[in-house]
């Protein structure tokens, strides 16, 4: 057992093997409950994508800024088969994993870790320093996928299956994205001139691993430090361990965001709340680590087109493109981002 933990331990990035926890649990914890007595448990909105209700979207949107998606018509068997493959690429050796993924195009696929912070080109921002050495990471490492590009595997058969397969979810997550999107723009009153808001073309998959880590101070090292998101709109699968957490409109208190089967999570992001002129949210949300199981989880985040300009009153003038450079000088420069206030109006910046 104990070289099974040092062999599993590898497949981390090398600064995360310290804190690796040998309280491995491979059992999900039993839930005796169905998906219909959990969803009425759920402190979440829940929107049934068949027939959207738009006063309950209305209300999700201005309140939370996220809810919980329902009948997505995702096939089960694909979300498995997604799963299966994540769990395969992720167990592969660390240094495997930095070679296999050298090896690959970024513009296919790109491998990264400390960091959900992404250049274009699919690379890492560089991780904030002190005096040359990394003083800050995120304990997470993960894929990052361009979806709705034509790729070129046939050399990497066990990468091109995995591909293929998120391709496929793909088409599903620009499906849903694009009737969401539609429901929130009749409740804005948003004109057909504003259809660059969301562009399926920028569209991203994150595929994220959360190493079991164990730690003498739970806040030490965060999953992912509390942010929001860039996107107009995030979709998230969730499997099985939970760890997302939202920050609750109503009292500040942070809420668990637990995994339901057959359901997504949908997060507001940043170019969202600018599109509304700050009606709805960019919900503010953060990923602890697990001391005994692995989390593992997909996103896809959709953006405006680069050449959409977005105008509101409350924001100057700005691409998503001008709101990317922004974020990625502040993470390099100050290791963290700032966001809409950098554009406001009446901004301090």
């Amino acid at each position: 057992m104990q070289q099974f933990h040092f062999q599993f331990s590898q497949s981390y990035p090398p600064c995360f093997r310290q804190h690796f926890s040998d309280q491995i649990n491979h059992q999900s914890t039993p839930n005796h409950q169905n998906q219909e007595e959990q969803l009425q448990l759920d402190p979440i909105p829940l929107i049934d994508l068949r027939q959207i209700n738009l006063q309950k979207l209305e209300q999700a949107c201005t309140d939370w800024g996220i809810f919980r998606l329902i009948n997505h018509s995702i096939p089960v068997d694909l979300l498995s088969e997604l799963h299966e493959h994540t769990v395969k690429v992720f167990e592969l050796g660390f240094e495997s994993k930095q070679k296999l993924f050298e090896s690959i195009p970024s513009s296919v696929m790109s491998y990264f870790w400390g960091t959900p912070a992404i250049t274009p080109a699919g690379v890492a921002v560089a991780l904030y320093k002190d005096e040359g050495t990394v003083v800050n990471y995120n304990w997470v490492e993960g894929l990052n996928i361009p979806v709705g590009q034509s790729s070129q595997l046939h050399h990497h058969p066990f990468i091109s299956d995995f591909r293929k397969l998120l391709e496929n979810y793909g088409v599903h997550q620009e499906r849903i994205a694009r009737s969401i999107f539609g429901a929130m723009s009749q409740n804005l009153e948003l004109c057909d001139d504003n259809n660059g808001y969301l562009s399926p073309s920028t569209g991203q998959l994150r595929v994220y691993r959360y190493p079991r880590g164990c730690f003498d101070k739970p806040t030490k090292v965060w999953g992912m430090e509390v942010h929001t998101d860039s996107s107009v709109v995030t979709i998230l699968n969730q499997y099985e361990v939970g760890g997302l957490q939202v920050l609750s409109p109503k009292d500040e208190a942070w809420i668990d965001v637990k995994p339901i089967p057959n359901t997504l999570i949908v997060h507001l992001g940043d170019m969202m709340q600018a599109i509304s002129n700050d009606k709805y949210k960019s919900v503010k949300h953060r990923v602890l680590v697990n001391k005994e199981k692995e989390r593992f989880s997909i996103g896809y985040f959709v953006f405006p087109g680069d050449d959409c300009v977005i105008k509101s009153p409350n924001y100057k003038p700005f691409t998503y493109p001008d709101f990317r450079a922004q974020v990625q000088h502040d993470v390099k420069t100050l290791g963290l981002k700032v966001g809409l206030s950098r554009f406001k109006v009446n901004g301090n910046f």
